[in-house]
């Protein structure tokens, strides 16, 4: 096994969590011409794990790639589907970024919006560990879950 894959392998039950499957689902929902399709699971998220080491191989001024600012669509595109299949409605994700890695992440459901984000510094994008990434997608959901079973009025429109 790489020593680049290790970081992601912390915890087994992790991988087959429903996050990490919508995850895979919307990487691979991206790749046109079939290049994940021999990828195994931790190979896909791989890109999604910044360690303190490869942080700093990344400038700290720098202009995100096409890959890049396809990783953070995919991040915000997965926690979409997860509000969609707990609340049944729908939710749309909203990334605006500018070339240099500014913008703002924004998730609605009808006319409520449950998530919104500034990024900032987007070239540098990725998580400590897979479990970290998790957790903020659990943080992200559970309060846009909470709001629209505050206001399902307005997220039912």
């Amino acid at each position: 096994m790489s020593e680049t894959l290790e970081p992601i392998i912390e915890n087994e039950g992790l991988l087959k969590s429903d996050f990490v499957i919508e995850m895979v689902r919307q990487m691979r929902a991206i790749d046109p011409y079939g290049a994940y399709d021999s990828l195994s699971t931790t190979e896909i998220l791989e890109p999604f794990v910044l360690t303190k080491e490869k942080k700093r191989e990344i400038p700290i001024i720098g202009d995100p790639d096409e890959l890049v600012i396809a990783r953070v669509k995919v991040f915000y595109n997965a926690i979409s589907a997860m509000i969609e299949a707990e609340c049944g409605l729908m939710a749309v994700p909203l990334v605006n970024l500018t070339h240099e890695g500014f913008g703002r992440a924004i998730i609605t459901v009808g006319k409520l919006v449950v998530m919104d984000r500034t990024l900032r510094d987007v070239h540098r994008f990725g998580f400590p560990s897979l479990s970290k990434m998790k957790d903020e997608a659990d943080k992200i959901l559970s309060v846009a879950l909470e709001l629209i079973g505050t206001h399902s009025k307005v997220a039912g429109l």
